[in-house]
């Protein structure tokens, strides 16, 4: 993207950003009686409306949920009327985005008169008399529920970033903020929507935060603080190497995929050839995905490896018992249901801001839906995409009243016992990221519990006098600890949704948000439970997170002085044997003597190199680090 294009977005974001939080502001001090400082009148004033009154105990709810996680009063506030802001921003960007790609019909470029809404208020003539714009707000709001059902993590209206609106004035200076002229050209752009996100906090941000802290305070900090663009090139040098170098050696001179990848480095010692793997079975991860630009480029890889495997008719692995051949009879049938396998089965990503994910999933369903144009499939035959593999890295609920209320009735009461180990071992998950090895840590716990289940589920079908002894006896093969965790994850998260759904009013809002931490939670534990293929990353570097320090600092000895050498020595372990990683970081832990045990013991002893580009100062925009672009592989 051109510098005067970037330019444009960043003066975009920051004057939304202002517009967007006085506005909310004004909203929870004049209309729901909230100041800055946490304060909330009690009750609330006779001037609000029944509906009103619903929203400011959402409202409250949600603060003193903050306040419970620890969050002092002016920092719920702030939270809150940030992190609205920020959604509110990102829907109306994602929103422009869809329509320059013919996803919706025209609904914010020319405001109310835009095409989709006419058609919309001509079912309904009388949307149109309601005050204040009632009816086009009744329009978004029906599309974003629709987009919804496919994009829940931006587009879900029952999140508490939900429950504020722009008024009439601030709406409309945001619709022409986001209409001008200077902003024509980018809406096309898969790259846009990453650039609100890194500009939306501002350089003066991050450098107040340095200025006040050596090292980040907390994860905000943390990802304020190293929110920075991969270039284009460096996404494709180290995908090329990575993944399109692990599909090269699986299929020897049958592959063409070679050809695209630009960046590719031909290796002078002759390299054993992989054995092949079904596309449906490669596993893809960015552990700090940010806007997801090393999942974007992998779906174009991957992409072209299906349609090999399809035409080269290559056999199945692993998980899957029929070739993809057998699987879709014809190419249609693959290029129909191709999309959702790549975003629902290879991609995965992480991230501790919950607004990068949001940013991720949306263009990764973007992604999947210019697949389904390019194979000529109209909107109304594709199918839905049922998932991401897009998961926020938020600490379990700190609420432990909460925790203990919801745990009681869960049954069969090991699920209550693995659920407390969960909280307890992801406590720190908001500041760590994968770095918490949770899944070693509950290792034990996860294989004592299946015994115990499936000890419970065949109790009934015992003959009477049946021992306790000879049930130890039992072949329990059929249910590993992976199937066991399967079931349980799902378990667990029927749990959460009935524990939401049977609450009401200020109660149900604050066992949402109990409800949507406790699944991120599961969600990134099932993520580190598994191993991958291929590694993608641009890490933060610098210390970590003050709140984690005692704890990173002991998991992470030989890595500890800087936060990129952890995410590499974490991302080599969660990769299967001769798995590759590739990285961008600073490049200082190749020569400096405190990396001395990052090179000795973690990369050359378990993941030698296989290339090596040093870049230099210049190539991070807004970062003063030199950095190097690395391929990893994992010996074993």
């Amino acid at each position: 993207m051109e510098k005067d294009q970037r330019n444009a977005i960043s003066s975009a974001a920051q004057g939304a950003r202002g517009l967007l939080e006085e506005e909310y502001l004004e909203q929870l001090q004049g209309l729901f009686d909230v100041l800055a400082t946490g304060e909330v009148a009690d009750p609330p004033g006779a001037h609000l409306t029944a509906s009103q009154r619903v929203v400011r105990a959402k409202i409250v709810a949600a603060l003193d949920y903050y306040r419970s996680a620890g969050h002092t009063p002016p920092e719920s506030v702030a939270r809150l009327v940030r992190e609205a802001a920020f959604t509110t921003l990102n829907r109306f960007v994602a929103l422009k985005m869809l329509e320059a790609r013919d996803l919706v019909q025209q609904c914010l470029t020319l405001g109310p008169d835009s095409s989709g809404y006419r058609e919309f208020a001509g079912l309904a003539p009388g949307l149109e008399q309601l005050s204040d714009n009632g009816g086009y707000r009744l329009y978004l709001e029906c599309l974003l529920d629709e987009l919804a059902t496919e994009v829940a993590v931006l587009f879900d209206r029952r999140d508490h970033t939900s429950l504020l609106w722009p008024r009439h004035n601030a709406f409309q200076e945001l619709l022409a903020a986001l209409n001008a002229e200077a902003l024509d050209a980018v809406w096309e752009s898969d790259e846009t929507i990453g650039w609100f996100y890194q500009f939306f906090n501002s350089k003066d941000e991050r450098q107040q935060m340095r200025d006040e802290s050596q090292a980040p305070r907390n994860s905000r900090e943390l990802a304020v603080r190293n929110q920075f663009f991969t270039p284009r090139y460096v996404v494709e040098f180290l995908v090329d190497n990575t993944l399109g170098r692990t599909w090269s050696e699986m299929t020897s001179d049958r592959t063409e995929l070679l050809d695209r990848c630009d960046y590719f480095v031909e290796l002078e010692d002759e390299r054993p050839e992989r054995p092949l793997k079904d596309p449906r079975d490669l596993r893809v991860l960015d552990p700090a995905c940010g806007s997801g630009h090393f999942l974007l480029y992998s779906f174009d890889l991957l992409e072209a490896m299906y349609r090999e495997a399809w035409e080269h008719q290559l056999g199945a692995s692993e998980g899957n018992t029929t070739s993809l051949r057998q699987t879709y009879e014809s190419l249609d049938a693959l290029n129909l249901a191709l999309p959702a396998l790549i975003v629902e089965q290879n991609l995965h990503g992480i991230d501790i801001d919950p607004r990068a994910a949001q940013i991720a999933a949306l263009a990764l369903w973007m992604r999947a839906q210019r697949s389904w144009r390019d194979s000529g499939i109209s909107a109304a035959d594709r199918p839905r995409i049922r998932k991401t593999g897009i998961v926020v890295a938020e600490p379990m609920p700190g609420d432990q009243e909460m925790v203990d209320e919801f745990a009681a009735d869960l049954q069969p009461p090991l699920l209550a016992t693995l659920f407390r180990q969960i909280v307890a071992s992801l406590s720190l998950a908001g500041e760590m990221g994968y770095l918490v090895r949770a899944e070693s840590e509950l290792a034990s716990e996860i294989s004592r519990a299946r015994d115990e289940f499936v000890t419970q589920r065949l109790r009934p079908q015992t003959l009477p006098g049946f021992e306790e002894a000879e049930q130890g006896e039992l072949d329990l093969s059929g249910i590993d600890d992976d199937a066991f965790f399967a079931e349980a994850e799902q378990r667990l998260l029927a749990a959460l949704d009935e524990y939401v759904e049977v609450g009401s009013g200020e109660q149900q809002s604050r066992r949402r948000l109990f409800a949507d931490d406790a699944a991120h939670g599961v969600a990134l534990l099932e993520l580190m439970r598994d191993r991958y293929d291929v590694v993608l990353m641009n890490p933060p570097f610098g210390a970590g997170s003050l709140k984690a320090k005692k704890v990173f600092d002991k998991a992470y000895p030989r890595t500890k002085n800087d936060v990129y050498a952890a995410f590499v020595e974490r991302g080599i372990e969660l990769l299967v044997p001769h798995g590759m990683l590739g990285a961008i970081t600073s490049r200082t832990g190749f020569f400096l003597s405190s990396f001395q045990k990052w090179r000795e013991e973690i990369i050359l002893d378990t993941a030698p190199p296989l290339v090596f580009a040093d870049l230099g100062q210049g190539v991070l925009d807004g970062a003063m680090v030199e950095v190097a672009a690395y391929v990893l592989e994992r010996a074993r």
